[in-house]
């Protein structure tokens, strides 16, 4: 198969999206092992297209179903995934392959998840976005690497909740510190 540019932004997106993952300490993998579970749920250099993201309207319900499919395609490696886990791999990849990939502002890139990591819940808290300190704390000492499936969707919504209306979903990260 030749090299392209698909399989380019692919390559950085599965490594930027393992590294991230495996950052926490209760969850250390091989970058290798990040980048064969997200191919084996089909984020691969075919998966290129903003109009291969779900719906809007979709984005919540299939996010959970990749969600479980890493957790699932996790297992062969040895590694127990938790929401918080998953995804983070798949907020990553997502981001560079397509928010960063020059599609932020089509309508399926604008809802997509941010990566949510202490880093960005200490943020929020200490900011005060949305009014919400208190539960931004709570999210925080939750430890996004042991989030279920309902804490991570709740931080989520407060997240969308937390922005103005038509606000792109990736802009929470105006207050991610990691950069620095």
């Amino acid at each position: 198969m030749p090299y392209t540019i698909e399989e380019h932004k692919h390559r950085l997106a599965a490594w930027d999206a393992a590294s991230s993952a495996s950052a926490s300490p209760l969850c250390r993998f091989k970058v290798e092992a990040g980048i064969a579970i997200l191919e084996t749920c089909g984020f691969d250099s075919g998966f290129a297209t903003a109009a291969q993201l779900p719906e809007p309207e979709m984005l919540d319900a299939t996010h959970r179903q990749w969600r479980e499919s890493v957790i699932t395609a996790a297992n062969p490696h040895g590694l127990e995934f938790t929401h918080g886990i998953a995804a983070k791999l798949i907020n990553c990849y997502l981001k560079v392959r397509f928010v960063c990939g020059g599609h932020h502002d089509h309508e399926r890139v604008m809802c997509l998840h941010p990566p949510v990591d202490e880093v960005l819940l200490k943020a929020l808290a200490a900011q005060d976005v949305g009014g919400h300190a208190a539960t931004w704390r709570a999210f925080r000492n939750a430890r996004w690497s042991k989030f279920d499936s309902g804490t991570y969707e709740a931080a989520i919504n407060l997240m969308r909740a937390s922005l103005p209306a038509n606000e792109p979903l990736w802009m929470i990260e105006e207050y991610w510190q990691g950069h620095q």
